[in-house]
């Protein structure tokens, strides 16, 4: 793993949510983007060198929709940065952790991804990101 690629935070309401963390930041989201295969509509701020992804549900099956009922809004996952993600996934399951995704998906931000369970992490949800090339 490289770096922390970004942290995600579920929210409820996206357009309240930006214009929060635009306060928080003193710099509005740099870009917006619908995932359609995870029920998700995201936003992504720069601080530093670092990045923050707010995510809303677009409907009530989602993931986010699920955490939220369940834990409220707030850090829903942290992402890392891989330059291999099908080598990483296949590491991960050797070292015993709970891969969600045998092959990795298509994510927000021109990103391949793959999640790992909570349960084999501390209770925190990790995702996996590899930048997109072309072919992939």
């Amino acid at each position: 793993m490289n770096k922390i690629e970004h942290i995600g935070i579920a929210v409820k309401d996206l357009k309240e949510s930006n214009t929060l963390f635009k306060r928080l930041f003193g710099e509005p989201h740099y870009k917006m983007e619908y995932v359609e295969s995870e029920g998700v509509k995201t936003s992504f701020f720069k601080v530093g060198e670092n990045k923050i992804e707010l995510l809303e549900a677009t409907n009530k099956n989602s993931p986010i929709a699920k955490f939220i009922e369940k834990k409220g809004e707030g850090i829903h996952h942290i992402a890392f940065d891989v330059d291999d993600i099908e080598k990483e996934i296949k590491r991960l399951k050797k070292e015993g952790f709970i891969v969600l995704n045998e092959k990795p998906k298509q994510g927000a931000d021109n990103k391949l991804v793959a999640f790992l369970h909570p349960k084999s992490t501390n209770g925190v949800l990790i995702e996996l990101c590899q930048e997109r090339v072309n072919n992939q």
